[in-house]
């Protein structure tokens, strides 16, 4: 019994590990996703692409999440830029009551909460929805809450455990503290604003999807 067991562990580790796996994911058009993101940022885990392939784009989020984070709300609700994926580091609570825009390139790191709406102070049976923007190249630290009605522009930090209660739209700064407030301003500095690295993937998507064919996606399942 014990070496039928190894031999079906050594077909899985093949299969999914060695260089079946490696040959499928380089020259199979079905599972290429899985091989043209792995260097990136936010990878396409294969467990929840498998299911998001079964299930059908109209399924559920269309981006990877991990399985310790938390997604309220509709997920048609959320704009999910190149290799931005909300949730994808554990630990995250996303609340998409209100719609959740996060540009490309854009980082979350694990335990951010992103909130959209905030319960009604005279009867908090109710909710006030706002909407949420993160722009490109954002970086979100670990353990950091954006409140409903935040917008923060590009090549915003966010340090650890910071509480977003105001927005930054002219980016290209680090905010820090509860509440959150700009600790190192580059906004005006021309010439640092140009050695910000506006990076691109060899290979873009938006969480699954081709980028060059996120937009006609976009406009058939999503609400933003």
């Amino acid at each position: 019994m014990l070496s039928i067991l190894r031999f079906f562990c050594r077909i899985y580790i093949f299969i999914f590990h060695g260089r079946c796996y490696h040959w499928c994911t380089k020259n199979i058009s079905f599972f290429r996703p899985l091989f043209e993101t792995k260097k990136n940022e936010s990878p396409i885990a294969f467990k929840q692409w498998f299911k998001y392939k079964v299930l059908g784009k109209n399924s559920g989020p269309y981006w990877p999440i991990h399985k310790t984070s938390t997604l309220t709300g509709s997920w048609r609700n959320i704009y999910v830029g190149i290799d931005a994926a909300p949730g994808v580091s554990p630990g995250c609570y996303i609340q998409a009551m209100g719609k959740i825009f996060i540009d490309d390139y854009a980082q979350i790191a694990p335990n951010v909460g992103i909130i959209s709406s905030n319960h009604f102070m005279l009867d908090i049976r109710k909710h006030v929805i706002n909407e949420i923007k993160i722009g490109k190249y954002c970086r979100i630290g670990m353990g950091s809450i954006i409140l409903p009605g935040v917008v923060l522009g590009d090549f915003t930090t966010v340090a650890a455990g910071s509480i977003v209660t105001n927005s930054f739209e002219r980016g290209y700064c680090v905010i820090a503290g509860n509440p959150a407030v700009i600790v190192q301003d580059y906004s005006d500095n021309e010439k640092i604003r140009e050695k910000f690295i506006k990076y691109k993937n060899d290979f873009e998507y938006n969480g699954f999807i081709r980028s060059s064919e996120f937009e006609a996606y976009r406009k058939k399942y999503l609400n933003i």
